[in-house]
């Protein structure tokens, strides 16, 4: 497929500029409507005060991603919607409408507690499953996966089990990330350039596209949701994105470059985890609180901080994923 110069740029700019220009009046229709966030009071104290600001941002995320797609196939032609930009659309609004009935239990139950643990965590097995199962018979190298193109496994049939691993992994540590203010979307920001020019250099622009437009996307709410945000993503947009993130290395053949490319979600994860081993068998706890950031803000480093070492860390982690990957 040829792309247009116009079309790429159009990837990122249409939904950067479709938040800017819708994000103000959806943030006055949310606090019109009391749509404010939870806090759960077990969390930090400082956070407290946050009580009320508007959630459900993942709407004007997804919005905006869909309007740089539909902006992209007018000027790119009906070429770009391959199955492939297809299932990462499929798979970021089922996770979104996932994410959105949970933010809404939420907010008319004022608790945080929405859509059961097992459930989220069943459609987000069985939708791995099936994409694993599609590139298991669609792709010509099947089961393989690339050790940073070092060497490489054929997996075989256990493909699609790693592809539900690498789905449910990344919307569920996507998720966990979604804790301070610009932490996630600045952190996703980073991660879908990056997917995007990496796809782009494995010939496939249309999904390099599709992660274009959903960096914009990133951009444009990051600018409402860094500190003091204005609105939160929710689940609306944490499970999407994680989700979209998961997808789209899946189906570039990139999955384990995902351990860079999203190494905070990971550190993330692996803090809740170790916590809740720690607890149970020994009755300590490793960090103050977890996930990670929390345990960083209650060691007295202000949130702004956390949030800048972080997204730091994660574009140190960037650059050597491009770094490697050329280098392979």
């Amino acid at each position: 497929m040829n792309v247009s110069h116009t079309a790429a740029a159009a990837a990122g700019l249409i939904p950067f500029a479709f938040s800017q220009c819708l994000g103000g009046p959806y943030i006055d229709f949310l606090r019109r409507r009391y749509m404010g966030q939870y806090i759960r009071e077990d969390g930090p104290q400082s956070h407290l005060s946050k009580k009320g600001t508007p959630t459900a941002g993942g709407v004007l995320i997804l919005a905006a991603f869909l309007a740089g797609l539909v902006v992209v196939t007018l000027l790119q032609g009906w070429e770009f919607l391959s199955p492939g930009v297809w299932i990462v659309v499929a798979v970021t609004l089922g996770f979104g409408l996932l994410g959105f009935v949970d933010d809404y239990l939420k907010i008319s139950k004022k608790k945080n507690k929405g859509v059961s643990g097992y459930t989220k965590l069943m459609v987000q097995v069985v939708t791995g499953l099936a994409l694993g199962y599609y590139i298991l018979h669609s792709s010509p190298d099947g089961g393989t996966v690339s050790i940073f193109g070092l060497t490489s496994v054929n997996l075989g049939w256990f493909y699609p089990l790693f592809a539900a691993f690498v789905i449910t992994g990344a919307s569920n540590s996507v998720n966990l990330t979604d804790g301070l203010d610009g932490l996630a979307s600045g952190n996703l920001l980073l991660s879908f350039m990056t997917v995007s020019f990496l796809l782009f250099g494995v010939a496939r622009p249309d999904l390099a596209m599709t992660a274009q437009a959903l960096a914009g996307a990133c951009l444009g709410f990051l600018l409402f949701n860094r500190y003091p945000a204005r609105i939160f993503m929710g689940d609306t947009g944490s499970l999407a994105l994680g989700g979209a993130l998961g997808a789209l290395v899946i189906l570039g053949r990139l999955e384990l470059w995902i351990t860079l490319l999203g190494a905070i979600y990971i550190l993330e994860a692996l803090s809740v985890i170790l916590q809740v081993i720690s607890f149970k068998t020994t009755g300590k706890r490793i960090f103050r609180m977890s996930p990670i950031h929390h345990h960083f803000e209650l060691c007295g480093m202000k949130e702004t901080q956390v949030v800048y070492s972080f997204v730091t860390f994660q574009f140190v982690c960037c650059v050597l994923a491009v770094f490697l990957y050329n280098r392979g």
